[in-house]
């Protein structure tokens, strides 16, 4: 099967470097999410494995091949890069015969993808009628097209209505484990925790992270537990004599940090505290994410505390 391959890759435009000696794989068999702030290079990179654009140093390969090298691509690659690309005056069926003609992909491969992304009903619709979330189907048709061993997509779930979020979540963890190499760009950190099994993450066009995604959140956030008691003294103060760290909220709960469900259980039942909840609050891949990229990121709104107070 066939890897990504980025090695030393760097690209400058101008006095701007947008990626910055950067070398990683993506493997086939797993969903790689790819994350990083705006101006993080993903893109870039992105276009540089597909060669639309051309390294200033580095390569980046697939199965150690460049891009141009490839005859037929769509049956080695598929991408999405920009939902837009379609021609508007086009149906959608016409659009996906297009590429295929160019790649000597049969017609009846065409009307597989259109079933697939659930385009058939409108296959035969101008393009410029077609919603964003209809444009991102169809450009994801576009990418199966030649059924590759690599997907590439950036941004999948944009524009995508909630049934259309699960339909990608299912397909690309298919892709993967049909053993293809699959690597989605998104912003959105809840969806691609939904799917991804590996992160590579960039800042300011470097590589930050590239790591099993599970690994990528216990390494950055400490266990909480949260608990609830009708005796909050004798909970503090047990709390307090074994040195944990807790903290009280409004609405009754206190959470304790860096600690464990097991261990907070058995501190508070040999006190004698009861207990009205007692759960462990899972770290998320936002969490883990803001802690590693909050120095990286390009464009930042000013935090609460640095923002001027209305007279």
């Amino acid at each position: 099967m066939t890897s990504i391959d980025v090695q030393d890759l760097s690209k400058e435009y101008g006095t701007r470097r947008a990626v910055d000696h950067l070398t990683f794989r993506v493997l086939p068999g797993r969903v790689t999410g790819f994350l990083g702030p705006n101006g993080a290079g993903k893109s870039t990179t992105m276009r540089l494995v597909l060669g639309l654009d051309r390294p200033t140093s580095g390569s980046a390969t697939l199965g150690g091949r460049a891009y141009a090298t490839l005859r037929e691509p769509l049956h080695h690659v598929g991408a999405l890069l920009d939902a837009q690309a379609a021609h508007g005056s086009r149906t959608g069926r016409d659009h996906l015969r297009t590429l295929a003609v160019g790649n000597r992909i049969p017609d009846r491969r065409v009307d597989d993808v259109l079933e697939e992304t659930g385009l058939a009903t409108v296959a035969r619709r101008r393009v410029k009628t077609y919603s964003l979330g209809m444009r991102q189907r169809l450009g994801i048709a576009a990418a199966l097209l030649g059924d590759p061993e690599v997907v590439m997509l950036d941004e999948p779930s944009n524009g995508l209505d909630p049934e259309g979020i699960i339909w990608i979540r299912e397909l690309l963890r298919r892709l993967a484990a049909e053993g293809r190499t699959v690597l989605v760009s998104s912003h959105l950190m809840n969806e691609t925790a939904s799917f991804a099994d590996h992160l590579v993450v960039l800042g300011r066009g470097r590589l930050l992270a590239d790591t099993p995604m599970r690994e990528f959140i216990h390494a950055r956030v400490r266990p909480r537990v949260r608990i609830r008691t009708s005796d909050p003294t004798g909970l503090k103060s047990v709390l307090a004599q074994h040195g944990h760290d807790a903290e009280q909220h409004e609405d009754g709960y206190w959470t304790v940090h860096h600690a464990r469900v097991d261990d907070i259980g058995r501190l508070v039942s040999a006190a004698g505290v009861p207990v009205l909840e007692l759960t462990a609050e899972e770290a998320t891949l936002e969490q883990a994410y803001l802690d590693l990229t909050a120095s990286e990121t390009e464009f930042a709104a000013p935090s609460s505390a640095t923002q001027p107070q209305e007279a």
